[in-house]
C-alpha cells in the first residue's frame, strides 16, 4: 500500500485567488495512480492550498478557542468556514479521481482525528482499512480538529500521514511537492539530495536553518522534513515533483527522480 501526499502549492497557486485549483495537475496525478490500480492500494492524503489557509490565517484557528465571548464566536465561525474550505478542495479531487474511473472516497479529517496541543492524539482508522480492503482509494486532507487542549486547531496532512504510516506501515509514502526535491539549501541554488538516511535528517534541518513554523499554517517543508523521518520509521519516503508528468510512477515502481529517505 502506498500514501500520495498531494501538497497544496502543487494543485494550487497559495498566492493567487482564493480556491483555485489546477484541475490538468490533478488530472494527471490521476492517470499515473490508474497505471498501478488495482494492483497497488492508495491512499491520498492533500493539503489546504489556496481553500482552507486563507480561513484558517483569517480567523487564528491555531491559536485555538477562548472560552466565551466575541473572539470565540469568531473562531467558531472560522472553523466551520475552514472545514467548509476544505470540503470543497476535496470534492475537486474526487472529482478528477472519478473522472479516470477510480474509485476515489472522501474521508473527513476532522470526524476522525483527534488532536492535542495540535498533535495526532487519536484517530480511529478502522474505516480506511475497511475501504482499502474493498479496494476504494480513501482521500484525506489536511483539515481543522477538535484539540483536547486548545479546543480547536489545524492539522496538517504531514501529520495525518505520520500517524497513518505508523498505524498501516505502507510500503511507500510519496510527497508531491513543487520542486524536484529537498535541496541542500534554496531551490535552485543548493544541490537536490537525491538519497538520504533518516539518520541525517536532522542535521540536515540543521543546516536549513528550520526554526520556524514556516510560510503557512502548517509548516512548510521544516515541516515535512521533521515528519518525514518519524514516517521513515515505517515506510520508504519520497519527494518528488508533482507538477512533472512521470516523476510520481517513478517513485511508485522505485526508479523515480526526487528524493529518497530510507
Amino acid at each position: 500500500m502506498i500514501i500520495v501526499k498531494v501538497g497544496g502549492s502543487v494543485f494550487s497557486d497559495k498566492a493567487g485567488e482564493p480556491e483555485n485549483f489546477d484541475h490538468e495537475t490533478v488530472g494527471n496525478i490521476a492517470k499515473e495512480i490508474s497505471k498501478f490500480y488495482p494492483e497497488e492500494r492508495f491512499i491520498i492524503v492533500h493539503g489546504g492550498g489556496s481553500f482552507g489557509h486563507p480561513e484558517a490565517r483569517k480567523y487564528g484557528i491555531r491559536k485555538g478557542l477562548p472560552d466565551e465571548g466575541d473572539t470565540a464566536r469568531f473562531r467558531m465561525i472560522g472553523f466551520s468556514k475552514t472545514h467548509q474550505a476544505m470540503l470543497r478542495a476535496n470534492a475537486k479531487f474526487i472529482e478528477e479521481f472519478l473522472r479516470e474511473d477510480l474509485p476515489a472516497f472522501s474521508v473527513s479529517t476532522s470526524s476522525i482525528f483527534i488532536t492535542e496541543n495540535g498533535d495526532v492524539s487519536y484517530g480511529d482508522v478502522e474505516v480506511i482499512e475497511r475501504l482499502l480492503e474493498l479496494k476504494f482509494i480513501p482521500v484525506l486532507f489536511g483539515d481543522v480538529s477538535v484539540d483536547l487542549a486548545k479546543g480547536i486547531d489545524i492539522l496538517s496532512g504531514d501529520q495525518i500521514i505520520t500517524y497513518l504510516a505508523k498505524m498501516l506501515e505502507p510500503d511507500k509514502v510519496i510527497f508531491l511537492i513543487d520542486v524536484d526535491g529537498i535541496y541542500d539549501g534554496r531551490p535552485g541554488e543548493g544541490s537536490l539530495v537525491q538519497s538520504l538516511r533518516k539518520e541525517e535528517v536532522d542535521a540536515l534541518i540543521e543546516r536549513l536553518h528550520c526554526t520556524s513554523a514556516g510560510t503557512d499554517v502548517t509548516g512548510g517543508i521544516c515541516n515535512k522534513l521533521k515528519e518525514a523521518k518519524k514516517i521513515a520509521e515505517h515506510s520508504e519516503v519520497w519527494f518528488v515533483n508533482g507538477r512533472v508528468e512521470g516523476r510520481l510512477s517513478g517513485a511508485i515502481r522505485g526508479d523515480g527522480f526526487g528524493t529518497r529517505i530510507v
